[in-house]
């Protein structure tokens, strides 16, 4: 009782075979496809901030201090 799959249905079966990418390598190919380029420094300067705060609780605070 097969019945013949669509091609559209052939094709989510054969990309979710395949490998599986990394977030950022998949993050990467969203903005290429999507000409979603305006994403970057957003995503960039809230990475920057992440790193900062968590930078704050540490040994290293003192030295971020000294930026601001």
């Amino acid at each position: 009782m097969d019945e013949p799959q669509n091609a559209q249905e052939r094709e989510f079966e054969n990309q979710a075979e395949g490998d599986n990418l990394g977030f950022v390598q998949e993050f990467v190919l969203f903005l290429r496809e999507n000409k979603k380029w305006w994403l970057v420094p957003l995503i960039g300067s809230l990475s920057l901030i992440g790193v900062i705060a968590a930078l704050a609780g540490s040994s290293a605070a003192p030295f971020i201090y000294t930026l601001f």
